[in-house]
Order: structure tokens, then C-alpha cells, then sequence
């Protein structure tokens, strides 16, 4: 079983991201965000192509997964988007200047998957592009708070991928109990972080936010290979109060 898991995991970041440990998590049992209520978000894109998500956290620069880029390959950022096949809406298409992996990332096991992007020109803040907070400090959130995520994923595992935003409500998960969950998969309950609920991520999410009140915590990561929003081995997010340093060594204290 373990190997199994392995392969899948490495499958996971083959160029297409087919998949999130389907490291590359749409949201099932969602409902449609109202257009640019989340006027962070951000769709991360491969030849016009959706690939993940990701958020501003400043004027320039975008958080996302680490595996969400495949060795030097090119990608753009499309902000202030809600239907992604709607070419009126107003959203900018942004190239990026330079890609950030954090420098111990890894495929196998999963570690570090987080990401910026510096994006080549700053954007332009309105009511349809802003960008969230990130912690301030290093703390875990209260256990059983109600959280959101968004994103322009697959609906459920074998679905397509959905043109415009879709969110849900999550929890946040014990973290002993998640790291029971995830135990044979080096699971890291010191970067790491679980949710659960009715609804949560799917393939095409990856490096989307995890949103608890007006803050970004987490980066949406991985999961189960086989079911998406899954009870025996449930979305794991890197917690991003743990790279606060590593984030600000780039942005600066913007705060």
C-alpha cells in the first residue's frame, strides 16, 4: 500500500496534475462564490489552461502550492476572475517574474509544498482584485472553527474542471487526529494542517487558501488519491504562520 501511495504521490506532479496525493486538489458538495467576493484569488495557468489557484498576499506576489509548477515551465496569474471562460468580466492576465519553491520542498514525502510568485507588474487594487492577510505570528487555529475554501477545481474526482469560483465551508481538524490519519505518509503536524466537513477540495485546487475570518492559514496541498473530501485521510494544507520567515525574506514586513 505504501508504494502504491508513493507512485501516486510522484504521479501527482507528472506535468498535467492530473491528480492532488492528488497532490492538486475543485471543491465537492460547494456552492458558486458570489462573482469576486474573494477578490484574492487567483487562477494559476499553463497555456490558457487552469492548473491551480493561489492568492495575493501583497501587490506582487502570489502564494500558492510549490508542486503547482513542473521543473521551469512557464505559467501565468489571471486576477479578478470568476467565470474563467468569460472574457468580459475584466480580469488581467499577469505574467510571472520569478518562482520561489521553498528550497526544501519535496515530492516524496510531500514537504514544504509552498510557493511565491513575483508577479512582473504590480496590480492594480479594486473591487474586483485585492489581496488577504496572512498570520502575523506562528499559532495553530482553534480546533472545530468554521473556515472556507475556494477554487476553480473538479466538482468531484472523476468531474471536470469548473468555470467559475466555486467555496464551501470547512473545519478545522484536531491535528493529532490528522496525523494519525496521515501517519504512514510523514505527515508533519508542525507545517501541516487538516479540515473537514460536508464539502472541501478536489484536483484543480491546489495552492488555493485555506480562509479562517479574513486570513489565509493554509495552502491547499494534498489528499486522499482516490476520493476527493475524503473522512479517512482528509485535505492537508501547509499551515502558513510556519513560513512566516521564509515569506517575509521576499515580501518584507508589508503588514
Amino acid at each position: 500500500m505504501t508504494i502504491i501511495i508513493s507512485l501516486l504521490l510522484l504521479a501527482s506532479l507528472l506535468p498535467h496534475l492530473t491528480f492532488t496525493a492528488r497532490v492538486n486538489v475543485g471543491i465537492v458538495n460547494g456552492t458558486e462564490a458570489k462573482p469576486h467576493s474573494r477578490p484574492y484569488m487567483v487562477s494559476l495557468q499553463r497555456n490558457w489552461q487552469h492548473v491551480c489557484g493561489g492568492f495575493l498576499i501583497s501587490d506582487e506576489f502570489v502564494l500558492t502550492a510549490a508542486h503547482c509548477r513542473e521543473r521551469s515551465e512557464t505559467l501565468t496569474v489571471v486576477v479578478g476572475a470568476h467565470d474563467l471562460k468569460n472574457k468580459t468580466e475584466g480580469s488581467v492576465r499577469i505574467g510571472v517574474m520569478s518562482y520561489h519553491q521553498h528550497p526544501n520542498f519535496t515530492v516524496e514525502p510531500v514537504m514544504n509544498d509552498i510557493m511565491l510568485l513575483r508577479l512582473d507588474k504590480k496590480v492594480t487594487q479594486n473591487e474586483k482584485v485585492n489581496w488577504i492577510s496572512i498570520p502575523v505570528k506562528e499559532e495553530d487555529i482553534e480546533v472545530h472553527s468554521v473556515c472556507s475554501v475556494a477554487g476553480w477545481g473538479r466538482l468531484n474526482i472523476n468531474g471536470s474542471l469548473s468555470n467559475r469560483l466555486m467555496e464551501t465551508h470547512v473545519k478545522i481538524m484536531n491535528n493529532t487526529e490528522c496525523e494519525n490519519k496521515w501517519a504512514k505518509y510523514n505527515y508533519s503536524a508542525s507545517q501541516m494542517m487538516c479540515t473537514y466537513g460536508d464539502g472541501g477540495s478536489c484536483t484543480g485546487d491546489s495552492g488555493g487558501p485555506l480562509v479562517c475570518g479574513k486570513t489565509a492559514v493554509g495552502v491547499t496541498s494534498f489528499g486522499d488519491p482516490d476520493l476527493c473530501n475524503s473522512s479517512e485521510l482528509p485535505e492537508v494544507y501547509m499551515k502558513v504562520s510556519a513560513y512566516l520567515a521564509w515569506i517575509h525574506t521576499f515580501i518584507g514586513n508589508v503588514y
